[in-house]
């Protein structure tokens, strides 16, 4: 095999992204565990908090993470059973329901969220310029759309709360 091939910056770029996720998960997942928490219960509690009306369709929580359907909802009936989160059933589709953060997985991530917000300080965002920063914001959120296009499913397009969905939108 050409040796060249490995000096590819294409290798380079993937080896890389590879190694500072796996420095920064191993990180967070210390972090995440000193608050009883587990890294996929942490994104859960995350994307619903940035969600309106801090939920999302089940369908929805499952597109923007890396869980299959049926993985959401094991996820979601453990952190429902901890108190984290509630379920919430569509009004318009009974096949279809809501994951909302209750106020103690609120409680949870104002706990944690500090912890968090200094190891991506320190380890990530600090280590960049602003000018960085920002191209790096904008080449992972191209690369993020290319492979993973339901990343931000359900993430517009806000429906104020105490309002039912119109039929079909669940």
């Amino acid at each position: 095999m050409n040796q060249s091939v490995f000096d590819d910056p294409r290798i380079t770029a993937v080896g890389l992204l590879v190694e500072a996720h796996a420095g920064l998960s191993a990180r967070f997942a210390a972090q995440f565990d000193e608050h009883g928490l587990s890294p996929v219960e942490f994104e859960v509690l995350t994307r619903l908090a940035r969600s309106p009306g801090n939920q999302l369709r089940m369908t929805d929580l499952a597109a923007q993470t890396s869980l299959s359907t049926s993985g959401v909802t094991r996820v979601v009936d453990r952190m429902e059973r901890d108190g984290l989160l509630t379920r919430r059933a569509c009004p318009s589709d009974r096949r279809s329901s809501y994951a909302v953060v209750t106020a103690t997985g609120l409680k949870r991530l104002d706990e944690v969220l500090p912890g968090h917000l200094r190891i991506i300080e320190e380890w990530f965002t600090g280590q960049l310029e602003p000018e960085a920063l920002n191209a790096l914001l904008d080449g992972l959120r191209r690369v993020r759309d290319a492979v993973h296009p339901g990343a931000t499913a359900g993430s517009t397009d806000p429906l104020p709360t105490g309002h039912t969905a119109p039929a079909g939108r669940c």
